[in-house]
């Protein structure tokens, strides 16, 4: 991987003139995104967002940290004890330079003998386990990361109104999909194209199911409106 979301992210941070960073998925087509939305501060944050950092307690991992917005608040404004992590050095770089104190370069399915009270899956987190059939896996990995109270935060998208109906009203889904959660992303930044990589977007009910598979209980905490929605998973 080039890392060129992370460069995005420290040119926004040092000034090395920024630019919009070009998104596109196998069933979306090219989309302009500003870097700067990944630095917004909490009253800027979609309300998903504002209740997962309300009822974020304890020890706390923010995976897939990104630009750090959502740990230097809970650092910063709640006091909490923060672990930061994501796998681009040049995301945990800019988020040294914003001040965040525990910031690591680190897979969280590489993670161990560490337990946290909350673990903070925000932006479609879930996502990067990147197809449907990784999610046990996944969410084994984060269950043996919690504390006996702790608690999952992760917020996720039903993205079923993305595709067509059919004549009977149902949804027209390709047969070669194996679920209609899972993409292809494809990111372009400063003329430079990053390999492609997997992402999915799971629908509360299969998150559900998937949660209770593993021994996790999953509670749905709040709806957003766009198909959106904040969930809570528990041992």
């Amino acid at each position: 991987m080039k890392d060129l979301f992370g460069k995005a992210i420290l040119d926004y941070q040092t000034g090395n003139n920024p630019e919009d960073l070009i998104t596109e998925t196998s069933i979306s087509e090219a989309d302009e995104m500003s870097v700067a939305y990944l630095f917004r501060d909490f009253s800027e944050m979609p309300k998903l967002e504002q209740k997962a950092l309300e009822l974020s307690k304890g020890r706390v991992l923010d995976v897939g940290c990104g630009a750090g917005s959502h740990s230097l608040y809970l650092q910063n404004e709640r006091n909490l004890a923060v672990t930061s992590i994501d796998i681009s050095q040049n995301a945990i770089k800019a988020c040294e330079l914003r001040g965040l104190k525990n910031a690591i370069v680190q897979d969280v399915m590489q993670l161990n003998n560490e337990k946290f009270d909350t673990i903070l899956l925000l932006m479609n987190g879930a996502g990067m386990c990147g197809r449907l059939k990784n999610i046990g896996k996944f969410l084994e990995k984060l269950k043996s990361l919690l504390t006996e109270n702790g608690q999952i935060l992760l917020d996720s998208s039903d993205i079923i109104y993305m595709f067509d109906e059919d004549e009977e009203g149902g949804k027209w889904i390709p047969a070669e999909m194996d679920y209609y959660g899972e993409l292809v992303f494809d990111i372009h930044y400063k003329g430079e194209k990053e390999e492609p990589f997997n992402w999915m977007y799971i629908d509360y009910n299969t998150l559900q199911n998937a949660a209770h598979a593993n021994g996790l209980q999953c509670e749905l905490i709040l709806e957003g409106e766009h198909f959106d929605y904040l969930a809570r998973l528990k041992k």
